[in-house]
């Protein structure tokens, strides 16, 4: 254990810590009014949950960081045909939550596969990468995208768009830093994109036939305070919590927006309440911070000694920042809200321990990266 808290990212570890510090003081901020008016619960019942998710990640990253990633990448096959089956089963027995059948309702919690499909793809696709080393027949090289594409379609029609397109962009930036030959993926490129084009016209062609109307109203996402009575509502309330909140914010806990305006302001929307509350500089801190901490993965990868631990980093580096960039360009208008979190930020138990996984990942690749200067060997 010594040699793990030696080779550790201290940076990476301490701007990790306080940003879940910060999310969950805001989670706390963010959820008491809701709590306690729409869901006749106690204000500090999305806290207190949110604290349970942190303890519960926190064990099992100090389980997880003993193993080795060439241990996880042995677990992943297994743990990938878990996800496929889960994502399948869901379909069939799962009921309705948000108009989307994305979680298994165990109660006081809920379980969502399509989080764990994210991070138990990327531990996978490093571990078959570094087996299939010599990737020059089409079969081999393109085997990893067609299971890809089946558990993207499998979250497509939950319908959940935005894992969707999160999952689908962490296999291609993987798939592009794979020793593939350059001429198998110039061509599966293009192959893709014209599918993609060709899908793209099929379903505006098909409009409500194929996409739910909801889905339709989403891509309508200019001049949302022109549309406040209507689909306009929550990116318009999330602008005026942020023109509230001005430089210095109007104090922790002193939020309008989060008073039934914003619906479970304590996920999405946070980050219009944290500007509210604390301002735009605080905000801006906080984008500092996660540009910190997407610059510590990324190092961590480049540092490593075996591709294995390159592509594991540049896949958890991938997956944290299009949850950021996502989440506050919805808030923001810049695109369609889909429902992403904010990494550190958001409430919920999934996506929370899937993140401090996902970290934990990096960090044992941290760690190896250490042991290999120290014993050489220990690259392989």
């Amino acid at each position: 254990m010594k040699k793990i808290i030696k080779y550790i990212d201290k940076p990476l570890l301490i701007v990790s810590v306080l940003l879940f510090i910060i999310g969950l003081i805001m989670v706390f901020s963010a959820s008491n009014v809701t709590a306690y008016m729409s869901h006749d619960v106690s204000p500090y019942n999305y806290f207190i949950k949110q604290a349970i998710f942190l303890m519960v990640g926190l064990v099992m990253s100090l389980i997880m960081i003993k193993f080795t990633t060439k241990a996880y990448g042995m677990f992943s096959w297994g743990l990938l045909i878990i996800i496929m089956i889960s994502l399948l089963a869901l379909l069939i027995i799962g009921q309705a939550k948000n108009r989307a059948i994305s979680w298994y309702d165990l109660g006081p919690i809920s379980i969502q596969p399509s989080e764990f499909a994210k991070v138990i793809t990327i531990v996978w696709l490093a571990r078959y990468y570094e087996k299939n080393k010599k990737m020059t027949s089409y079969g081999k090289s393109l085997f990893p995208l067609g299971v890809c594409i089946m558990i993207t379609l499998l979250i497509f029609i939950q319908p959940d768009l935005g894992t969707a397109i999160i999952y689908t962009i962490i296999v291609g930036v993987m798939f592009l830093a794979s020793p593939v030959m350059k001429e198998i993926k110039m061509k599966t490129i293009f192959v893709l994109l014209g599918l993609a084009v060709f899908a793209g016209i099929a379903l505006l062609g098909a409009g409500k036939s194929v996409l739910l109307e909801r889905q339709l109203e989403r891509f309508d996402f200019s001049n949302p305070c022109e549309k406040l009575l209507t689909t306009g509502n929550q990116v318009c309330n999330c602008y005026i919590a942020i023109n509230n909140g001005g430089l210095t914010g109007v104090g922790l806990g002193n939020s309008m927006q989060k008073y039934l305006y914003l619906p479970e302001p304590y996920t999405d929307f946070i980050f219009a309440i944290i500007v509210e509350e604390l301002g735009i500089i605080f905000g801006i801190g906080i984008i500092l911070m996660y540009m910190f901490a997407l610059y510590r993965i990324l190092k961590i990868g480049r540092d490593s000694p075996t591709n294995r631990g390159a592509l594991l980093c540049y896949g958890v580096a991938v997956y944290i920042f299009l949850h950021i960039a996502i989440n506050l360009m919805g808030i923001f208008g810049l695109m369609p809200m889909t429902g992403v979190p904010l990494p550190f930020m958001s409430y919920g138990g999934s996506f929370t321990i899937c993140l401090i996984a996902a970290l934990t990942i990096v960090q044992r690749v941290s760690v190896e990266n250490g042991l290999c200067k120290e014993m050489p060997e220990k690259a392989k």
